[in-house]
C-alpha cells in the first residue's frame, strides 16, 4: 500500500467486490452496497478477534508481576473495542 495515499476500509472493501466479480464474472450487481458491507463487517470482526487474540496470548505468556498490568491492558483493549464496535455500527 502506498503510505502517502491510504486506502480507508470501505475503499478496500468496494476493490474487493470489484475483485470477486471479475472473479464470478458478473457485473452491476444488485446487492453492490449489501456485499460491500459484509466485507466490511468481516475484517473488522477478524480484526477484534485477533486483537483480542494477541492480548490472551501477552496475558498468557508475562510474568506474575506483569499479570496485573497485563489484565488492565486486557480490559482496556475489551472497552476500546467495544467502543469501536458501537461507532463503526451508528457510521452504517
Amino acid at each position: 500500500m502506498d503510505s502517502k495515499n491510504p486506502k480507508s476500509l470501505r475503499d478496500r472493501a468496494e476493490a474487493t467486490k470489484n475483485k470477486i466479480q471479475k472473479i464470478l464474472d458478473v457485473s452491476g450487481s444488485d446487492h453492490d452496497e449489501e456485499v460491500i458491507k459484509a466485507i466490511e463487517g468481516a475484517v473488522i470482526q477478524a480484526l477484534l478477534e485477533e486483537r483480542e487474540r494477541c492480548a490472551i496470548v501477552a496475558f498468557k505468556h508475562c510474568c506474575d508481576e506483569d499479570r496485573d498490568k497485563a489484565h488492565k491492558v486486557a480490559d482496556d483493549i475489551k472497552r476500546l473495542r467495544t467502543a469501536l464496535v458501537t461507532n463503526l455500527s451508528s457510521m452504517r
